[in-house]
């Protein structure tokens, strides 16, 4: 019985303190010690050179509306260059890119003439760029008009080394998981902000646009799953802070379709392990507040299905010693029925947006232990199929 106390609460607490108790633990830190604060551009400065990298793969429905919102923003144009890579797309992604370098100088484009995968492609568009700061972006990701400007406005204090934006979802659907999706990630800018403020330790920036110091990029190994998480846990592990700013809005229409949703969730979670194995040094006291931040955002949550089970079977366990056991089980067991209740209610056209999210949240962690699965398998290749863009 001692055993499963302690395992039922070790695994309770630790949910607890991921999803729950981290962002207060942060937020009472910046009341009661203040905020950090970096020295700043203005406008009026002498602003970096900036080297733009994209990956594309049959983007022909985003990548044209993409390149103009880049040529739209308020960023002195002479100092922003754009490399395009193509990975092999077979439909009308290159001829689009091939005549907007037609009439804009500064765009450069790569056709290369097998798939690479993401990180090889920008890991090879990294030799070309002379900008001093880098801007790595999704096709699909399009930028405000004042972010450019806002996301390298922090790197005139010489301790940032890296730069997430704030990423605001449209297309916001009942009918799939858009609502959860979105909920999901605003909760994560809010805690990567907190981390940001409190320490300097963002983990993790939106992979589909983050700003890295050219000296501090660290190219990503060609079988890994998750480049913008390996490139910022390099920046840090530098002893550079990476930080986000809100005022560096893009924008992105927001996934709706739990199938698809969860075959990325599951590349993702692959890719989190293979960064967790070559990064665990930053786990440890040498690296604090590094450690403390990787562990609670991060660490706890991608062990999260393991400790579902724990608590689970522990509470099995435990069920025969007292009544509010007995109510602990049941009511375990009752969540973990709602998501099948949610599958019959959609079947029928009825969207109910809290089981939903309960759906989301299971989906979630199972993506989570299947991903931890193929990474102890090994990875060889980082070339997969993108995320179904303009999702109906």
């Amino acid at each position: 019985m001692i055993a499963a106390l302690i395992i039922f609460w070790l695994c309770v607490v630790a949910m607890a303190h991921s999803y729950l108790f981290y962002p207060v633990v942060l937020w009472m830190k910046i009341k009661w010690k203040g905020r950090r604060t970096y020295a700043s551009f203005v406008a009026t400065d002498h602003l970096p050179t900036l080297s733009i990298l994209m990956a594309a793969f049959n983007e022909e429905l985003v990548i044209e509306r993409k390149i103009r919102s880049i040529y739209e923003t308020t960023y002195p144009l002479e100092k922003v260059e754009i490399w395009v890579g193509s990975d092999h797309s077979t439909d009308g992604t290159n001829e689009i890119v091939e005549r907007l370098a037609g009439e804009f100088p500064s765009l450069h484009f790569i056709r290369f003439e097998s798939r690479q995968g993401k990180i090889n492609i920008i890991n090879q568009l990294f030799d070309q760029a002379s900008g001093e700061i880098l801007i790595i972006t999704d096709a699909n990701v399009l930028f405000g008009k004042e972010m450019l400007f806002e996301v390298v406005r922090y790197f005139r204090d010489e301790r940032v080394g890296l730069v997430d934006t704030h990423m605001k979802n449209y297309g916001l659907k009942k009918d799939g998981i858009s609502i959860q999706e979105k909920s999901y990630i605003s909760r994560e800018v809010y805690v990567k902000h907190l981390e940001s403020e409190a320490h300097g330790a963002m983990i993790g920036p939106f992979g589909g646009c983050y700003a890295v110091r050219k000296n501090l990029y660290m190219k990503v190994p060609s079988n890994y799953l998750v480049d913008d998480f390996f490139v910022c846990l390099g920046v840090l592990a530098t002893g550079k802070s990476a930080i986000n700013n809100l005022d560096a809005e893009v924008f992105e229409d927001v996934s709706n379709n739990l199938a698809i949703e969860f075959k990325r969730k599951i590349r993702i979670a692959t890719g989190d392990f293979q960064n967790l194995k070559f990064f665990r040094r930053l786990l440890w006291p040498p690296y604090r507040p590094v450690a403390f931040c990787f562990l609670s955002h991060k660490v706890l949550r991608w062990f999260g299905p393991f400790f579902l089970i724990g608590a689970f079977l522990s509470n099995f366990v435990l069920f025969q010693f007292s009544d509010f056991y007995k109510l602990l089980f049941f009511l375990q067991v009752m969540v973990m029925i709602l998501p099948f209740v949610d599958f019959i209610l959609k079947k029928f056209h009825l969207h109910v947006v809290l089981l939903r999210f309960i759906t989301h949240f299971y989906s979630m962690n199972l993506s989570l232990l299947i991903g931890f699965i193929k990474s102890i398998r090994g990875v060889e290749t980082n070339v997969w199929k993108p995320t179904k863009r303009l999702q109906e």
